[in-house]
């Protein structure tokens, strides 16, 4: 973690981000694994059915569920556990990337018909 903190500097910052519109295009390219990191208890009030849903502080218990082949993206409802867990994954040699608009603003893009634009049914 020492030498991953070490490495992060302004310039960096922006390689641990991604936008909703990135996310969607990198989905459906299936370059990406959408790794949802709310409570148990959040996802049975309001689900996404799609990704994996890996609560942030089992994340490191549960590191065997994440894909090999592709980069994880972490989420939740804005951005603050998205980003801890990115920085964990990357620290440990994942490369991981957090939504910047949350699941609030993927659900917020997705809504109603937009939600064609997501590729979920494979």
């Amino acid at each position: 973690m020492e030498e991953f903190i070490r490495e992060v500097v302004p310039k960096k910052m922006s390689e641990l981000k991604l936008k909703t519109e990135d996310f969607i295009k990198l989905y459906n390219e299936e370059k990406i694994e959408l790794v949802d990191v709310r409570m148990a208890f959040e996802t049975k009030a309001w689900q996404i059915n799609f990704g994996l849903q890996i609560p942030l502080n089992e994340l490191p218990d549960k590191l065997d569920k994440l894909p090999k082949d592709k980069i994880i993206v972490c989420g939740c409802p804005k951005s603050d556990r998205s980003i801890i867990a990115s920085t964990y994954l990357n620290s440990i040699g994942i490369k991981s990337y957090y939504l910047t608009d949350g699941l609030l603003g993927l659900m917020e893009k997705l809504k109603g018909g937009s939600v064609k634009e997501l590729n979920i049914l494979n």
